[in-house]
């Protein structure tokens, strides 16, 4: 079941970073102007949420038969992707003193990142 949900969760993470990666090569630009720090960040995190989308799909495609991943992987990678690039499209497109509070989730959602693919080690 777990795996079920890990694909579906994937398979939405890859579309939303196609449509935000887009946005943020045709779009972006309207609301943040030419600040090429906040183009590359979007530009950044639409990337390693697609990454992590490809990843998730694919762990979750293992046959439960084979599979000998640690139970961690998928949360980390997951919940470190919707931290992680989450946290810099909100800063990106809001005033930073505004969400001063997202400050550390964007490190913080990285390290999860990490702790998934670490956790593959396992």
């Amino acid at each position: 079941m777990a795996s079920n949900f890990y694909f579906k969760a994937g398979s939405i993470l890859g579309l939303t970073a196609v449509g935000l990666g887009a946005f943020g090569t045709h779009g972006l630009a309207k609301y943040v102007g030419d600040d090429a720090t906040k183009l590359k960040n979007w530009s950044m995190a639409a990337h390693y949420q697609l990454l992590h989308a490809v990843a998730l799909v694919s762990i979750s495609s293992i046959p439960p038969a084979v599979r000998r991943i640690h139970p961690a992987v998928a949360p980390l990678m997951l919940g470190g992707t919707i931290a992680f690039s989450g946290s810099i499209y909100i800063l990106t497109l809001k005033k930073r003193e505004q969400l001063r509070f997202l400050g550390p989730v964007t490190p913080l959602g990285g390290l999860a990142m990490m702790a998934g693919w670490a956790a593959l080690l396992l």
